[in-house]
C-alpha cells in the first residue's frame, strides 16, 4: 500500500494458539501449575497439547478492497476474522483496524433470541455504535431490506436461520460501515437475498467500504472479489488474483500435485488407431494414432493452463471447428464449435467422466457438463487404452475472450470424485460482436407488442 490512509485493515504475522485438554481435571492443573510457576518459579508443567490455529499469517485489505479468504475447512479463517473483529486476541502479532467494523461472524451472533426482530435491531445496532435516533432515520431501509414481514414482531427464537442472517445483514450493511466483514453468511440466504446482498456490497464498495468475506463458493470469489488469500493449516499460502488462487484451492481440495509430463504408456493411445470423422481425419488423419502428446502445440492453446490430477487418465491433443474451419482464431455469436478430445488411460479406468466447462477471462463458469450429467452411458474399457471424444456446442455468448476447460475422473468406492486429468483454461476461444445484447450469454429473447 502506498500510504496508512489507503490501508483499512494491517495484520502482521497473527498467530493463535488454543490448549487441548484431554480431561477437565487437566485444566485445573494447568491453572495450579501455572500460579505456582508465577510465585514461586516453579518449572512450568504442561497438562494440555497444543494447536496452532494460525501461525505468523500477514494481510492488509485496501479501501473499498473486497478481499476473499479461502481455504478448507479448519484453515483458520474464522479464527482470523475473530482476531480482526477483535472478539478474539492473537497469541502472537498484531492487528490494525482503521474505522467502524462490522461483522456477521455467526447466525445470530448479537442477537438475544428472547427479543423480538424489532428489539434486537436497536440492540445490535447500538453495540456498532449508532444512536437511536439514527437507528429510527434507518428503520425503514433496515425492515425492507431484511424482508421477513409481521415476524419483526416476534422472538428471534422463533426464526429460522434464514430470517436471523436477513436481519442480521440488514442491520450491518445499512449503517455504513468502513469495513464490512462476512464469514459464510451469504450462503444461508436464498437466491433472490444473495443478489440483494451482492447489489448491496457493490453499493458499499463504491463509498469506500472494505470488505473481507470468507466463502467457499469460488464464483462468488473470482466474481465479487478484487483479490483471494488462500489459507491452509493456519499459513497463508497465497496472495493474488482470485482465479489463480481459486486453482491452488481446488488442489488442495482434492489433495493432488499439479500433473507434470509423462511420456506415452505400452498400450496407451499411441499406435492405437480409432475411425475419425470425415471433418477430423481430412484435417489430421493421424489425430488418433499419433504417439506423443500435441496438446500444447496446438493453435489456441492456453500456455497459461492450469493442470493437474493424479496421471491415471491424461488428455493428449484437441482439434476445434467452427464449420469447415479448424482452429479458428475467432467465432461469431451462435456460431457451432465442434472440439474434438484425445485421451488415454495409464491404468484401468471403471466409469471415466469426461467434462468440459466454458468460463470468460475472468474465471466465471458460463455454462459446464459432463458424460455423467449428460447420462451418457457408455461402457469404457477398463483396461489401459484411449480414444477420441466429441463435444458440440453453440456459443451463445457475448464478444469477448473465453477459455475451455477439459478433465477426465471417475469415483472411488465411496462416491468421491477422483481428478485424472484436469486442464483448465486449456483452449482459448474468442468471440467476435454480433447481434448487440447485455450480459454474458444470449438467450435470444423476443420481444412484441400484443
Amino acid at each position: 500500500m502506498s500510504s496508512d490512509s489507503a490501508v483499512a485493515i494491517r495484520a502482521r504475522d497473527v498467530s493463535k494458539c488454543y490448549a487441548i485438554f484431554d480431561r477437565p481435571s487437566d485444566r485445573l492443573k494447568q491453572m495450579a501449575a501455572s500460579a505456582l510457576h508465577r510465585l514461586a518459579g516453579v518449572p512450568l508443567k504442561r497438562y494440555h497439547s497444543q494447536f496452532w490455529a494460525l501461525r505468523g499469517v500477514s494481510l492488509e485489505v485496501g479501501r473499498g478492497e473486497c478481499v476473499a479468504l479461502i481455504g478448507r475447512n479448519g484453515s483458520g479463517k474464522s479464527t482470523l476474522l475473530q482476531i480482526i473483529t477483535g472478539t478474539v486476541s492473537p497469541t502472537a502479532g498484531e492487528v490494525e483496524v482503521s474505522g467502524r467494523v462490522a461483522a456477521l461472524l455467526e447466525l445470530g451472533s448479537g442477537f438475544n433470541p428472547e427479543f423480538t426482530g424489532l428489539e434486537n435491531v436497536y440492540l445490535n445496532a447500538s453495540l456498532l455504535g449508532m444512536q437511536r435516533s439514527e437507528v429510527e432515520a434507518r428503520l425503514d431501509d433496515i425492515l425492507s431490506f431484511a424482508d421477513i414481514g409481521d415476524f419483526i414482531g416476534q422472538p428471534v427464537k422463533t426464526y429460522s436461520s434464514g430470517m436471523v442472517v436477513r436481519l442480521a445483514f440488514a442491520v450491518q450493511a445499512q449503517i455504513d460501515p468502513d469495513v464490512l466483514i462476512v464469514d459464510e453468511a451469504l450462503a444461508v440466504g436464498d437466491a433472490r437475498f444473495q443478489a440483494k446482498c451482492f447489489a448491496r456490497l457493490k453499493a458499499l464498495r463504491e463509498r469506500g467500504t472494505s470488505i473481507l468475506l470468507v466463502t467457499h463458493s469460488t464464483e462468488q470469489v473470482v466474481t465479487h472479489c478484487d483479490r483471494a488469500i488462500l489459507l491452509d493449516h493456519g499459513n497463508k499460502l497465497a496472495d493474488g488474483v482470485p482465479r489463480q488462487i481459486v486453482n491452488q484451492y481446488l488442489d488442495l481440495l482434492y489433495g493432488r500435485e499439479p500433473i507434470d509430463a509423462m511420456p506415452a504408456a505400452a498400450g496407451g493411445a499411441g499406435g492405437h488407431a480409432v475411425a475419425l470423422p470425415s471433418q477430423l481425419h481430412d484435417a489430421d488423419p493421424g489425430f488418433s494414432s499419433r504417439p506423443d502428446p500435441a496438446f500444447e502445440s496446438r493453435p489456441l492453446y492456453n500456455p497459461y493452463e492450469h493442470r493437474w490430477g493424479d496421471r491415471s487418465a491424461e488428455i493428449m491433443d484437441f482439434a476445434v471447428f467452427a464449420g469447415a474451419d479448424a482452429y479458428p482464431q475467432s467465432v461469431r455469436v451462435r456460431s457451432i464449435l465442434t472440439l474434438y478430445v484425445r485421451y488415454r488411460f495409464v491404468t484401468g479406468i471403471i466409469r471415466p467422466i469426461f467434462g468440459i466447462s466454458l468460463k470468460t477471462k475472468e474465471g466465471l463458469t458460463v455454462y459446464g457438463t459432463n458424460t455423467e450429467m449428460s447420462r451418457l452411458e457408455r461402457s469404457f474399457s477398463t483396461e489401459a487404452g484411449g480414444g477420441v471424444i466429441c463435444c458440440t456446442f453453440e456459443v451463445n455468448c457475448a464478444p469477448g475472450d473465453y477459455f475451455i476447460s477439459l478433465g477426465i475422473a471417475s469415483r472411488d468406492i465411496r462416491g468421491e470424485v477422483v481428478p485424472h486429468d484436469r486442464r483448465y483454461d486449456s483452449v482459448h476461444i474468442r468471440v467476435d460482436p454480433g447481434d448487440e445484447f447485455l450480459g454474458i450469454t444470449d438467450l435470444r429473447a423476443e420481444i412484441r407488442v400484443v
